[in-house]
């Protein structure tokens, strides 16, 4: 048995539906399993890695796991949902791990840098006894679903940082590869960084997506300090905020085009146009 943890997140539900499909036993890990629409042969279950009592159940004779955590950086001292994640997966005895991380894990000295060493530390210490294999991507194309509600009153969408450009990955990529690693072992013990095919300003995709949707879409520059405010009130601690600028700003990172999936799956990474003409119908077209 396979347990996907954010099973209906953008690589959890994406991972469900390959594993189903592939015929693997799956397990989709949801706080609402009630709501959520899994495919045939998917077993919908109950777990919080904020209640971290609720994962036995949810661990319970599972042999690999896929770990990911929503959690946003600082919000705790540490990132107690990835700790209660790999603790329940050890407790469980669950043998091979791939955990859902971000591009250059733990690299730096900052907040984040900080945050994220201590949760890929949880599934890669040896006192864990895991398989473990680790998915570092950068910027997900599907971000860009959240430009849904505005393209909903009007061409015009308010992105902050319109022009800095990132290779942004497919999550369904994501999700092949994750699927290879828990069905095959055959990626234990590697860290493998990836990207997409293109590097790309939100104002690119915006433009691209436009051309799908049949509709010329315009950016709206979100001012920096409005940006910031934006961050603040997602509940970012300042030192966090900062960070974030700092990386945003200052550096050119998650912008580099890597082989990573084309290595591993035998053929190219999906492109933001081949991502957006999949997903047309999340979006309206007028």
């Amino acid at each position: 048995m396979i347990l996907v943890t954010g099973a209906t997140g953008h690589v959890g539900s994406e991972l469900v539906r390959r594993l189903a499909a592939a015929g693997e036993p799956v397990r989709a890990m949801t706080r609402r399993p009630a709501e959520a629409r899994f495919p045939a042969g998917a077993e919908a279950v109950y777990g919080d890695a904020a209640d971290p009592e609720s994962l036995a159940p949810a661990f319970a004779g599972v042999d690999g796991a896929f770990l990911m955590s929503a959690q946003a950086v600082g919000t705790a001292p540490e990132p107690t949902h990835d700790l209660a994640l790999a603790e329940a997966a050890q407790r469980a005895g669950v043998r091979r791990v791939v955990k859902l991380s971000t591009l250059d894990g733990g690299t730096g000295d900052d907040p984040i840098a900080r945050w994220q060493r201590t949760a890929e530390a949880a599934v890669t210490d040896p006192a864990r006894g895991f398989a473990w294999t680790l998915l570092r991507p950068g910027r997900f194309m599907s971000n860009v679903l959240q430009w849904a509600g505005q393209l909903r009153a009007g061409d015009e969408v308010a992105i902050p940082f319109a022009d800095r450009p990132a290779a942004s990955i497919d999550p369904a990529d994501l999700a092949e590869i994750a699927a290879l690693a828990l069905s095959t072992g055959e990626h234990t013990g590697a860290v493998h960084e990836l990207s997409g095919p293109q590097s790309l300003t939100p104002a690119e995709e915006l433009a691209l997506l436009g051309e799908v949707l049949g509709r010329g879409l315009r950016v709206h520059s979100v001012p920096i300090e409005a940006a910031r405010a934006g961050m603040s009130r997602y509940g970012f601690p300042p030192e966090v905020v900062d960070a974030i600028m700092r990386r945003t700003l200052d550096g050119d990172q998650g912008s580099e085009v890597l082989p990573t999936v084309e290595k591993v799956l035998g053929r190219p990474a999906r492109t933001f146009a081949q991502w957006a003409r999949a997903h047309a119908g999340e979006f309206p077209r007028a």
